[in-house]
């Protein structure tokens, strides 16, 4: 058995359009252990995204096997997959996906109103994310009052705020100007320092450079992965 937090094994995902076959990754295999912060490069359709979503159990591998925290994912029913995704892992996203109206402090709870937490824990649990987000002034704020890297923020305070082990990061600074970009990158680094395992998905190498490491993709497989780095001190 792997050590590794996340372990992809061997995995292909296939879509079939019609008579045309179309693989968005090919017998990839990766490994990342606790502690890590692994940046995923490559070009648009090289499939970044597609291994984020199989580690993330929002996708289904047609071949192979994925791993996280010792439990075998692709092959959970959708009720466990859900329940184990609420404690083990966050998620977040190039476009925020922020409920437009709820403030940024009802957004970063419906996690835990999920997970069932009572009310009065709920509050301060979310308030201590968005301040370590450096938000506490901007809490009753609305989505739409809020800047692009603060919408950020929050969405990575909300990933956050059930203390999951693993955190996946799908291009989460597309859409930011760069000042706001380098902030979003120094707040990853800062949680993987402090003992978060983070994968990065990212076309921007400048961004990349931020994680312990890179792994390069193109056209569903991986050309590029350096060995492992020594996962951090917690």
């Amino acid at each position: 058995m792997s050590n590794a937090l996340i372990d992809v094994r061997n995995v292909s995902r296939v879509y079939t359009m019609g008579a045309r076959t179309l693989y968005a990754l090919r017998d990839v295999t990766v490994q990342v252990k606790q502690g890590e912060f692994v940046s995923v490069i490559g070009p648009s359709g090289s499939g970044k995204s597609t291994l984020l979503n199989l580690v993330g159990g929002i996708d289904q591998p047609t071949k192979g096997e994925v791993w996280v925290d010792g439990t075998r994912i692709d092959a959970m029913g959708e009720n466990a997959l859900a329940i184990f995704r609420r404690s083990h892992i966050g998620i977040v996203f190039q476009f925020f996906q922020l409920l437009p109206t709820l403030t940024a402090l009802e957004n970063v709870t419906l996690p835990m109103e999920l997970r069932g937490d009572g009310s009065k824990n709920r509050r301060e649990r979310a308030e201590e994310m968005l301040a370590r987000v450096g938000l506490a002034a901007r809490m009753t704020q609305l989505p739409g009052e809020l800047s692009g890297g603060e919408q950020q923020r929050v969405a990575i305070a909300r990933a956050l705020v059930n203390d999951p082990p693993i955190l996946l990061a799908d291009e989460p600074t597309g859409n930011l100007d760069t000042a706001n970009a380098e902030g979003i990158v120094a707040l990853l680094r800062e949680l993987a320092d402090a003992g978060k395992t983070i994968l990065l998905i990212t076309h921007e190498a400048n961004l990349a450079r931020a994680a312990h490491r890179s792994i390069l993709m193109r056209d569903g497989q991986i050309v590029e992965q350096p060995l492992a780095a020594p996962a951090p001190a917690i």
